[in-house]
């Protein structure tokens, strides 16, 4: 080795190391990579919903500003979030919420027009053809999804939106704002954290609305800066806090043609009529033990 040259020896060998750490992650991590064909753009459109559809939107300004990953986490990776990891393989299916059998296309129309409160890309244009790519590429490249999507456990009483309204100030306000306003990005184009009532926060026909959901997604999910897989909240505090949220003020969704089969209605769904005597308030907050 020249004279001098030794002090450099060190920093490059790191560098080499670096670099072919950096080579191994990349090739062996599907997501850090640019995706094929279409699914890049449909992984985007999902990821960053609101920089392509929402206000100041490239394509259209049509969405209330949220993302569709706000919901289904990390684009549907997350199998405690929403995922979208089988979505692909499931439809077409039949649906009791509609009473038929729903194609791919209606369970994305769904999501736009009940949570993004939009209308949804055409079944023909590049925007949909992509998301389904995407879909299609998320079945094939997720491991075996072994999450239960059972709900989180009945309480022996109804649901407390009192209680929630302080777990809300003391768990949830740093993000999602004093009133629920979410947390803009810089720019103003989307949001960073997404709102949970109010004009751009999802509307009563989305799943988000019924208790048991919610209260599932709170339970697993928040409060979003806590380490990975653990748990921060008990049964009752995802319950009351979810209480909370969906008794604010949101956008209301023509759900007159949901559930045409009134039987098949979930036990927390908010609207009548039932097919049982219990009231709209119980089946709205519970408790729902010995409901069904």
């Amino acid at each position: 080795m020249a004279p001098g040259s030794q002090r450099f020896f060190l920093p490059i060998l790191l560098l080499v190391i670096i670099g072919g750490l950096i080579y191994w992650y990349t090739g062996t991590h599907a997501y850090t990579k640019a995706l094929p064909g279409k699914a890049e753009y449909g992984y985007q459109l999902i990821h960053n919903t609101a920089e392509l559809f929402g206000p100041g939107g490239r394509i259209s300004v049509i969405s209330n500003g949220m993302n569709c990953s706000h919901c289904h986490l990390d684009a549907g990776k997350n199998l405690q979030g929403i995922p979208l990891t089988r979505v692909y393989i499931q439809y077409p299916r039949f649906r009791e919420r509609s009473g038929s059998t729903e194609s791919l296309h209606k369970r994305i129309k769904d999501c736009f027009e009940r949570s993004l409160q939009c209308k949804a890309p055409d079944s023909s244009s590049r925007e949909f053809l992509s998301i389904v790519a995407y879909l299609k590429w998320l079945s094939e490249n997720t491991p075996p999804d072994t999450v239960s999507r059972s709900p989180v456990p009945f309480m022996n009483r109804a649901a407390d939106s009192s209680i929630g309204r302080q777990l809300f100030a003391m768990q949830c306000s740093r993000c999602h704002g004093q009133n629920g306003e979410g947390l803009r990005q810089a720019d103003h184009s989307s949001f960073r954290y997404p709102p949970l009532w109010g004009m751009n926060s999802y509307s009563t026909g989305a799943g988000m609305y019924q208790l048991t959901k919610l209260a599932r997604f709170i339970k697993y999910n928040m409060p979003f800066d806590k380490p990975a897989g653990t748990i921060r909240l008990s049964d009752e505090e995802a319950y009351d806090l979810a209480a909370f949220i969906n008794s604010q003020e949101r956008l209301e969704f023509d759900i007159r043609r949901d559930w045409p089969v009134i039987s098949t209605k979930p036990v927390d769904y908010p609207f009548g009529p039932y097919a049982d005597t219990f009231s709209l308030e119980r089946h709205k907050y519970g408790p729902w033990l010995n409901m069904k």
